[in-house]
Formats: structure tokens, C-alpha cells, sequence
């Protein structure tokens, strides 16, 4: 038998995901009899304790008779239980300094961490995780930026309203003026965001008519990297060699860039790829890009109107296009930026369903089938007070050597 425990989220600002909705967490305790589910209290979760009470389980200030506590946000080290198993977004595969402390604390409690972002299969896809409602509220909020800068409509913020639905239905509202979008990405983001244009009827066209047509009507293109990046020595390029040598490759977002007034930003940026555009390029006499939906948000990184991330109270800031310093984004030189980072935390009930659904169907089996398909193995960064080999690369960093 193992117990399983959905933990409570104690970071600030707070969280109201959970992992498993009470009615999926219904369903994997019936394909899992031989599983105990157990909820720790809590009072932000967007389900309430009542309502997992109501499907059965039991709710608890006190998860350490657990063996396996599952969250979504990094568990503040105060509250890490010795010689656990753990499932959360540690936000350490990249070395991120702000939580080295966190992943040698980790290491020093003998826990076992699965980071859910390294949930993969064989070919090292990732199988759970946020990405496609970071999509759907990332394009919302492009749109919400765009009706209050230009006084057009004006749309509620994500996270007031109940739901995915209920958001699909203010966009029913209103009206787009006749803009170009463009569109980057091949993953759960990017198809995310693209499910909002597609729901406002916007027109998909190909880049090739893009880029040298005007419309009387809004349209859209959604582009790749060989879109938007070329050969250095001018042959031709493959997605594959883009994502394992991207230095073989320049920029090639300026056309896109001189042709387009919404850019939503749904790509993954490996280190060492080019950047979309620089400030330099933002100076430009032909830029014409007016509101940028950075989902990606990476900052001081590839896309250089992207200063800061910005938060879910004030989603929307400004550049100007020739200093490239922060102002209000309804200026009138202004490029208008949204980069919010947590963007899925604005839809948390659809969220939690979609994750808990993927986090049943690749993660609890493996408890129960001695992991054959190794998603626990992949997943699993730290054991008996050191890293995975999978992980070791980490050392240097949890020593302080970098």
C-alpha cells in the first residue's frame, strides 16, 4: 500500500492549483484500490476541503503518515518532511540560484525529488505540465491588452471569471481590429494560445502570403523556427539541427517583425539561439509590432522588449521603441508588453483538471507497474542524500561552484 497526499501550497504569492481535482482524484483511487489518497487542508486551494470531504477523502492538517506528497509550486524549505517522496516544480534544472538552497536542503532531508517538469517519455517529451493553459491565458490577456490600450473593449481579468469556458464566451463579444498576429511555437503553449485565435475566428494564413499581403480582416501566422531562423552559411536547415546547434543559425524574425502588430510568444529558447529582435531593431523606421504577448517570458533574453516579468494585478506594461524604457503601455510610443509568469495560476480549476488528468495517466501507474516505462527513473533528481546520475550535473552548482 502507499499513501498519497495532495500538499498544501505555501508559496507567496499564493497558488490555488492543486495536482488532482476531487473528482480525478476520485478516479485514481478507483483504478488504484490498493492507493490512499489524503488531502492536507487548505484554505486557497480553488477546491474546497469540503468538497473533497464530499468525494470521499480525508482531509487533514497532517500529511507525515504519507509516503508520497504531491504539490504544484516549490514547497518553502521550512515546511520539507524528511525521507519523503516529492512531486513539484522545483525550479532547479537550470541551476536557478534563487533555490539552490532549496535543492541542498532537499539532499539534506534524504528526499526524493521528481521534478514535474522532467516527467518525459523515452524520447524526452515532457508528458505533464501547464503549458497548454499558459497558452490559452497568455493569447487572452494579448487580446484584453490590446481592447484597453486602444479603448476598444474591455475584457475581465482570467482569474475573475469561473472558468475556461466562461472566458471563451467574453471573447464572443467583441471585435478584433483588421491586425496582423504572429504566432511562435510547436508545443502545448503555443497550441494553447492558438486555440484562442482560432476561437475568435481569426483567419490562419500561410508566411509566404503573410508577409507581403494586407487584410480587411484579422489574420494569423503561426511560424517555427526555420520560420524565423536561418544557416549562418545560408544552406538549408533542419528543426533538429536548430534545437542541438542553434549557434549554426542568425535571426530571421525582422520580416516578420516589419509586417506583424500583435507577436504572441508561445516558443521554447534553448541558450545559444538567436534572439527575435533587439533593441536596435525595435529603433527601426519599419517595426511595426504594437503588443507584444510574451507566454515564454524570458527575460533580458531573446525578445528585447521583454524587460521584467510582469504579475496577474498588472499584467501590461510599456516600452518606448526608441529608448527601450519602461512606460505606461497606452503611451503613444509604446510598444505594450504582457509577460506574465505564472499565467496558468489565472485558470485554476481548468488547470488543475487538465494536470491531474496527465499526472493519472503517465505518473500514478508507474507506482504500481515497477515503473516500466521509467517515468519515475527519468523523473526522480535526488536519492539517499545525492543527485540522480541524471542530475549530477547539478553538483557544482548545489557546492556553490557556480
Amino acid at each position: 500500500m502507499i499513501k498519497f497526499a495532495l500538499i498544501r501550497e505555501r508559496k507567496t504569492p499564493p497558488d490555488r492549483r492543486v495536482v488532482f481535482s476531487p473528482q480525478m482524484l476520485q478516479e485514481a483511487q478507483k483504478q488504484f484500490p490498493q492507493a490512499v489518497f489524503k488531502v492536507e487542508s487548505s484554505d486557497i486551494r480553488i477546491f474546497s476541503d469540503q468538497q473533497y470531504r464530499e468525494a470521499g477523502f480525508l482531509v487533514s492538517d497532517n500529511v507525515t503518515d504519507c509516503d508520497v506528497l504531491i504539490g504544484v509550486k516549490e514547497v518553502p524549505i521550512p515546511h520539507l518532511i524528511p525521507d519523503k517522496k516529492y512531486f513539484f516544480f522545483s525550479h532547479t534544472i537550470k541551476k536557478q540560484p534563487y533555490n539552490r538552497d532549496l535543492l541542498r536542503e532537499v539532499l539534506k532531508r534524504r528526499i526524493e525529488l521528481y521534478d514535474h517538469e522532467v516527467i518525459t517519455n523515452k524520447n524526452h517529451g515532457r508528458l505533464i505540465g501547464f503549458g497548454r493553459y499558459a497558452g490559452l491565458v497568455g493569447a487572452y490577456n494579448g487580446i484584453r491588452m490590446i481592447g484597453k490600450k486602444e479603448d476598444l473593449f474591455d475584457l475581465p481579468k482570467a482569474e475573475d471569471l469561473p472558468d475556461l469556458h466562461s472566458l471563451l464566451k467574453q471573447l464572443d463579444k467583441i471585435d478584433l481590429p483588421n491586425y496582423k498576429f504572429v504566432l511562435t511555437g510547436s508545443g502545448k503553449v503555443a497550441h494553447g494560445a492558438r486555440e484562442i485565435l482560432e476561437h475568435l475566428k481569426i483567419k490562419q494564413v500561410d508566411p509566404e502570403t503573410y508577409l507581403v499581403h494586407e487584410f480587411d480582416e484579422p489574420v494569423f501566422c503561426h511560424i517555427d523556427v526555420l520560420d524565423y531562423a536561418k544557416r549562418k552559411d545560408g544552406a538549408e536547415g533542419s528543426r533538429m539541427e536548430f534545437y542541438k546547434v542553434p549557434q549554426n543559425y542568425d535571426p530571421d524574425f525582422m520580416k516578420f517583425a516589419k509586417t506583424s502588430d500583435v507577436f504572441i510568444a508561445g516558443h521554447f529558447y534553448g541558450e545559444g539561439a538567436p534572439v527575435f529582435y533587439s533593441e536596435e531593431d525595435m529603433q527601426h523606421k519599419d517595426f511595426r509590432i504594437k503588443y507584444v504577448a510574451d507566454i515564454s517570458c524570458d527575460i533580458a533574453g531573446p525578445i528585447a522588449s521583454t524587460i521584467r516579468p510582469s504579475t496577474i494585478a498588472e499584467p501590461f506594461y510599456g516600452v518606448d521603441l526608441i529608448t527601450n524604457a519602461e512606460v505606461d503601455f497606452k503611451s503613444k510610443n509604446a510598444l505594450a508588453v504582457m509577460a506574465v509568469d505564472n499565467l496558468p495560476c489565472e485558470l485554476p480549476k481548468d488547470a488543475s483538471e487538465g494536470f491531474g488528468e496527465m499526472f493519472l495517466k503517465h505518473v500514478i501507474p508507474s507506482f504500481f507497474n515497477e515503473d516500466k516505462d521509467t517515468i519515475l527513473g527519468r523523473s526522480k533528481m535526488t536519492a539517499d542524500r545525492k543527485l540522480t546520475p541524471l542530475y549530477s550535473y547539478l553538483q557544482d552548482f548545489v557546492d556553490g561552484k557556480e
